[in-house]
């Protein structure tokens, strides 16, 4: 008879809630249709009940797995106590060190509410994994993507990362079921980037700034940058109207418009767009400390 599987039986807090996967067969078929194999080392962020972890160990060489929330940290040694190529780490995985060299993969099924700080850590560590699988719902796994329109967030991540949907999910694969639809998101490190690690942050500035613009099209969000004959030159050679907003242009007229910028404007223009995608950055997480005030008056005991 198969061990019943552990769940925990108080709700948990609204900080860690999680949707946990329910079958480890499906797991395994995910896990052998993915690129990790018996050399590598998987990073796993949240085990939970460590229904993935017992997979994973079973197909690399060796399981990183960081969980925040204690009693399932304490359930999760005791459980893989047994098992060699298991580590398990208690502690918050958005400030848990990645390893600064070698190769290393992700797979995953974080709680939601992080899915966007959890890709901006690994895509943003100075040695990103080489290949992740990241279970999230399906609407930001789209907006990561810059589908069906382009994203300030998906601009962000694609000069370097690769990402697509290798599996859609049934809800009652997961307990509790969740209430939105949920996919496999998975995230390939190019090899041969398409901004060099010298331009990036100047090129996330780049898109910030005119994503953030509270202006009507292309051609007046970037009004201070570009002359009138330059907008209408690239608006021309890169194939996008003047009144087209930001989101309706796509990942390669981004880029032509950058590499031009790099070469086409003033020092004084470009240093207008500096600093664009911290102010945002500041500015967003300001939003959401007001929110998390405003919705839990206990929310600083769960810091």
């Amino acid at each position: 008879m198969r061990k019943k599987e552990y769940y925990p039986k108080e709700p948990p807090s609204i900080l860690y809630s999680q949707n946990f996967i329910r079958r480890p067969e499906l797991v395994e078929t995910l896990i052998e249709t993915s690129s990790i194999g018996k050399n590598d080392v998987v990073y796993e962020i949240g085990p939970g009940t460590g229904v993935i972890t017992a997979v994973l160990a079973r197909f690399c060489k060796k399981v990183i797995a960081i969980e925040i929330d204690r009693r399932l940290c304490a359930f999760l040694n005791e459980k893989f106590s047994q098992t060699p190529n298991i580590e398990i780490h208690q502690g918050d995985f958005l400030t848990y060190p990645l390893p600064k060299k070698g190769e290393y993969k992700v797979f995953s099924n974080p709680p939601f509410r992080f899915t966007a700080d959890i890709i901006r850590k690994l895509t943003r560590a100075e040695n990103p994994p080489i290949d992740s699988y990241l279970i999230i719902q399906k609407e930001a796994a789209q907006r990561f993507m810059g589908k069906p329109k382009e994203t300030l967030p998906a601009l962000l991540i694609t000069p370097w990362f690769n990402l697509s949907i290798v599996h859609c999910f049934n809800r009652k694969d997961f307990k509790p079921f969740p209430k939105v639809d949920i996919v496999l998101l998975r995230l390939v490190r190019r090899k041969n980037p398409y901004v060099a690690r010298k331009n990036a942050e100047f090129y996330r500035d780049f898109v910030t700034y005119a994503f953030t613009q509270r202006q009507p099209n292309i051609k007046v969000a970037l009004r201070k940058i570009f002359t009138n004959t330059q907008i209408k030159r690239l608006s021309r050679d890169l194939g996008f109207s003047l009144l087209a907003t930001p989101s309706e242009l796509n990942f390669n007229q981004w880029l032509g418009l950058f590499q031009y910028f790099l070469i086409g404007v003033t020092r004084e223009k470009k240093a207008l767009v500096r600093g664009a995608e911290k102010r945002l950055f500041l500015q967003q997480k300001r939003l959401k400390k007001i929110r998390r005030t405003r919705n839990d008056p206990h929310w600083r005991q769960k810091r």
